[in-house]
């Protein structure tokens, strides 16, 4: 038996060892993938976030197969048994463990490592195949993709050797598919500097990655903010005026419009028909009178119509809209739109917009 098991996020992590085969384990009777690494491995650090994706892509099918890891620096014995000689070393166990383990020896990308589980188990993954969303710049496309583009532009100059560069793709990647709803204005895009050597040379790189922003304006600032996900948005949300969340969502302020907010949640206290009458129609002229401007205005002037003939459509149509914005096969261009109607009819109904971790 190989050994008891605890479950963080998607991936089963190996405590200790149990050398005897009645001591039931999970892993025992469950095919399944082990990666064995320790701590202060760079390789390993580099294949986590990669790693954590495979996890999620066969999470919920526990009883078919696991992925699981073991820290075999902390636990040698289980590094002295299967005979670990490096980190990472992934191996796959069959379904009962009385056969040998296999040596995965595949590539260390998403699809050879899903491919191979499949493979060995017959249990399909969840991964969905994502167009890749990130920009690759040429010396000859800069300009025309960056400097004369109109948008604001995040431009990554990378090695493809470089260990913190191959740490960041991942991350890198998720911030591009957060502004694909954005692409008009923003741009998330990187460059091979050991390539496309005068676009590097001509910005001053000198080491990797090197990150600069190239905003609208034509004005160029390096980036010496944080690496994670949320910290590139915060960024790119202050610097282009986009209103985006971790996991490319909107925010709950978004498409709102202060005056029309403040009249919606009066007419949500109005204590009659007739108060509640008043202060829609005032809406609607106000509406009307921003939206050449505001595309969100019509919402408003639609949802203070429907709520003033039922005063118990805010709390329906906010339920029904939550329900569409959780449903993953909505395509991702409309979702925008459900999340704004969400979020201004949640003003209304006391409903509070949903929450990025329900999306």
């Amino acid at each position: 038996m190989l050994g008891k098991k605890i479950v963080f996020g998607a991936i089963a992590t190996i405590l200790s060892f149990a050398a005897s085969v009645a001591a039931e384990s999970t892993l025992g009777s469950t095919p399944a993938l082990v990666e064995f690494y320790a701590p202060w491995c760079g390789h390993c650090k580099n294949l986590a976030p990669i790693y954590e994706e495979l996890g999620q892509a066969f999470s919920g099918k526990d009883e078919q197969v696991l992925i699981a890891k073991v820290d075999a620096d902390a636990h040698r014995e289980l590094g002295s048994r299967f005979g670990i000689k490096g980190f990472p070393t992934l191996k796959w166990f069959p379904k009962g463990i009385d056969g040998e383990p296999e040596d995965y020896s595949g590539g260390r990308d998403l699809d050879s490592l899903a491919a191979f589980v499949t493979k060995k188990s017959g249990v399909k993954s969840s991964i969905v195949k994502v167009i890749p969303a990130v920009t690759v710049l040429t010396d000859a496309t800069f300009e025309s993709e960056v400097l004369t583009s109109g948008k604001n532009v995040l431009v990554e100059f990378y090695a493809p050797w470089c260990g913190h560069c191959k740490n960041l793709a991942p991350t890198y990647e998720k911030v591009a598919q957060d502004f694909v709803n954005d692409k008009k204005t923003v741009t998330i895009a990187n460059l091979d500097a050991t390539v496309e050597t005068a676009s590097a040379e001509k910005y001053g790189v000198k080491g990797y990655p090197t990150i600069k922003f190239f905003s609208a304006d034509g004005t160029v600032e390096d980036y010496n903010g944080g690496r994670s996900e949320q910290d590139f948005i915060d960024f790119i949300n202050q610097k282009a005026g986009t209103q985006r969340i971790a996991g490319g969502s909107l925010s709950p302020e978004a498409g709102r419009i202060a005056e029309l907010d403040t009249l919606a949640e009066k007419f949500s206290k109005a204590s009659s028909k007739d108060e509640r009458k008043a202060i829609s129609d005032e809406a609607i002229a106000l509406a009307a009178s921003l939206t050449s401007t505001n595309s969100s205005a019509k919402y408003y002037s639609r949802f203070f119509e429907k709520a003033l003939a039922t005063p118990a459509y805010p709390v329906t149509e906010a339920a029904r809209l939550a329900k569409i914005i959780k449903n993953k096969s909505v395509n991702k261009s409309r979702l925008d739109e459900f999340a704004i109607r969400h979020n201004i009819i949640s003003v209304f109904s006391a409903v509070a917009p949903v929450a990025k971790d329900e999306l």
